[in-house]
This record gives structure tokens, sequence and C-alpha cells, in this order.
């Protein structure tokens, strides 16, 4: 009987020839360590494939595939915020007696805190002396025909007309008063704050301001400001106000910081699904006519 390798020529030589390939290939790597070294030396995630070159070979490493991108990347919450960094106060500060809440004290670099009485006609002098430019009064309507500014030929004024209440809105103020501030000290100007007694209204719009420009909490925002001025002591409705306007300040600056592309995505981030919004429109006029018909029935 005919050797297999004879009865088929083409097969056997293209076996010879895939035989010849392998056991003669080369490969570019090092001798093969002991198990243990190998475990301690080689990164889990390196793979490798072998490439024929011809009738060699070689071992090449494949990349290791980028990890997806988050769906939360680009969001608020990866926008840094930063912010300038506070004065500290001055070691040769003068210690606080109780004469000293008649008289407006230096906050910030520019920026004074006071009551009326420092903004009197009578002082005049001071306020010349100490280069005041810009003055917020802050006052409500029944305060009107004593609590008013005096030099506004001399002076830039913003008349604030609010009332010492707890009920009383002032976030609504905290912009404005803001752009006041740093339209002032931007061009070498100073300004006065002041109410009536300098101590709660005008005390918590120098505590928003300082919170929204040095990023700082209320508390610390407080602290600060009473270390030099110590009699000030908003109402309590006012310092809620304050802790609340601490996250509105902070989402107002990450969203001025977004491009309109992070914006996007942190809305689909935190919106809800789709004709989540539609159906609730459709559940509040479906209980509007349902009052309407209880009205009528009744």
């Amino acid at each position: 009987m005919s050797r297999p390798t004879l009865l088929f020529p083409a097969v056997a030589a293209v076996a010879a020839g895939v035989a010849g390939t392998f056991w003669s290939a080369r490969v570019s790597c090092k001798p093969a360590a002991r198990p243990s070294a190998l475990r301690s030396t080689r990164p889990p995630s390196f793979l490798c494939r072998w490439q024929p070159e011809g009738r060699a070979g070689r071992i090449t490493p494949t990349p290791t595939p980028t990890p997806p991108t988050s769906p939360r990347a680009g969001t608020m919450e990866d926008v840094k915020l930063e912010f300038p960094s506070l004065p500290q106060c001055k070691e040769d500060a003068e210690e606080w007696t109780y004469p000293m809440r008649r008289e407006m004290q230096e906050i910030l670099p520019g920026l004074f805190l006071g009551p009326y009485s420092s903004a009197m006609k009578s002082k005049l002098p001071i306020l010349q002396k100490y280069g005041i430019t810009h003055i917020i009064c802050i006052r409500q309507n029944i305060e009107a025909n004593f609590v008013k500014p005096n030099f506004q030929q001399l002076f830039r004024y913003l008349v604030l007309d609010i009332a010492d209440n707890p009920v009383e809105n002032i976030i609504r103020y905290f912009p404005m008063t803001k752009e006041f501030i740093d339209g002032s000290l931007q061009t070498g100007g100073k300004v006065l704050v002041h109410g009536n007694a300098g101590i709660s209204r005008s005390a918590a719009f120098v505590i928003a301001y300082i919170m929204e420009t040095f990023g700082m909490k209320y508390r610390d925002a407080f602290a600060y400001v009473q270390e030099r001025r110590f009699c000030i002591n908003p109402n309590a409705g006012f310092v809620h106000q304050l802790q609340e306007y601490e996250a509105i300040y902070l989402a107002k600056l990450t969203i001025q910081m977004m491009s309109p592309l992070q914006i996007e995505r942190s809305l689909s981030v935190h919106s809800g699904p789709t004709g989540s919004l539609k159906r609730t429109h459709e559940e509040e006029e479906d209980f509007g006519n349902m009052q309407v018909a209880t009205a009528q029935n009744g």
C-alpha cells in the first residue's frame, strides 16, 4: 500500500510548510520567568497576540482598551470654582468698646459697615477722611424721614427700602448690592453700607457679599465680620436666608463657568425620564378640573 503522503502531495507540502513556519518562528520576548516572578512583574492587563512575518513571528502588546466616558463627565459636579484669598485681620486691630457701635468699621479693604449715625451730615469730614465714594443706605419707608441720603451731590448712593423683619425677602437684593460694591472697589472707590443701627440689615448684606466673593459659608463669613464689628446680629429670618444663599450663589457661579455642552449634559443627568414633565402637567390639569367640579357640585 502507498504511503498517505504520496497520495496527497499538495496537502503534505502545505502541512510541512505550516509545521516549518511554526517551529522556525522567532519570538522577540525574554525567556519565561518562574511563575512566581512572572506574577509579581507582569501587569495583569498586558495582552499579547502572535503576528507571523514570513516564516517568523513576534509577540506585540495589545493596547489596553480605554474605559468608556462617564455619562456624568462635563456636568455641574466637574466644575471647580476658585475664589480669591480673604484678607486677614490686622494685628493692631482696635479692641472693641461699646461706643464703637456708633461708628463705622472697615470690614474689607474699601468696604465699611456702620450705623446711620456714621453717615449723618455732621460726619462728612470723617467720610471724606476715609475716602468714601459710594454709600448703600438700607431703610424702610417709615424711616425715610430720618434715614436718608444726605450727600447725593458728593457720593453715589444705592437706597434699598427693606424692613428689619424676619419675613422680608433680602436675597433678591444681593445681586445688585454685589454689583454696586464691586463696581466701586474695581475703580478704586470705597463703600459704606449702613442701615439704622448697623446691626441686622446692613450686616446681612455685608455677610452675603463676603460669602459670594470669597466662597465662604455663612457661619465663617459671620465670624469674619463680627471680628471687625462685634455688635452685628442679623434677625433669624435673615440668618436663614443667608444659609440658603450658600447653595444659590454656588450654583449661579458654577453655571456661569460652564460651557453650553456642560449645561446640556448636566440637565440631562439631573432631569427625570422623558415624559415625566408632560405627565406632571396633565396631572395638575386633572386635579384643577376636579377642584372646579367639586366647587360646582358643592
